[in-house]
């Protein structure tokens, strides 16, 4: 996990900053990006991808991400923005905002496999869009904690508002539950997004019916 931080701290890199998503699957709620910078040579065995931790272990990290991190930064986009660009592109804005808003700037970043090469304001930083870069950095394991534990506390809440949609359960995911729920109840207008097909297909028959 520790490894391609120690590569490019012995060629000189200093301040590498991490970046990574959570929430590009769901039909509902934003798309959280993160970024973090760790102190050289920051090691911290609890954090790993945070997709093979538990609920508990992920919000436990969380703690310590943000109490030992140089810098750190959480961003939201919203379902309007991924309707109107694309998850892709609201995953990579994200990740842009994110970073800049990192009070240090980096002379490194490593991104979970997203390139930023369109962003001028990158051009004098060394990118390297890592293939399954939250199970190799550290810093890009730290931000997919971030942003994970971040968005599930976002489904959490609409939880507590909504609680017919169990979203404390599916978290937003396209599970058989969650499609049976729009299906009957609808879906909540500005929290869901309407170009994802289930969303979109259940828009058109709704149309229809009226």
């Amino acid at each position: 996990m520790y490894d391609i931080e120690k590569e490019y701290y012995l060629k000189g890199y200093e301040l590498i900053a991490g970046s990574d998503e959570a929430g590009r699957g769901p039909l509902c709620g934003p798309v959280v990006c993160a970024a973090v910078i760790f102190p050289l040579h920051y090691q911290n065995k609890k954090i790993k991808d945070s997709k093979m931790m538990s609920d508990k272990e992920r919000k436990e990290a969380y703690k310590e991400i943000i109490k030992d991190a140089l810098s750190y930064s959480i961003v939201e986009i919203s379902p309007a923005t991924i309707d109107k660009i694309n998850i892709y592109q609201a995953s990579k804005l994200g990740m842009k905002k994110a970073l800049l808003n990192l009070s240090i700037k980096p002379d490194l970043i490593i991104t979970d496999y997203m390139k930023l090469d369109e962003f001028k304001e990158f051009n004098d930083i060394l990118v390297l869009p890592l293939a399954k870069g939250d199970q190799k950095s550290i810093n890009v394991a730290a931000a997919s904690i971030l942003a994970k534990v971040t968005r599930d506390d976002i489904m959490e809440k609409y939880d507590k508002l909504y609680p017919y949609y169990n979203f404390k359960s599916h978290k937003g995911y396209p599970t058989k539950e969650h499609l049976e729920i729009i299906k009957e109840k609808g879906i909540i207008k500005g929290f869901y997004r309407e170009t994802y097909k289930p969303v979109k297909e259940l828009l058109v028959e709704q149309i229809k019916l009226f």
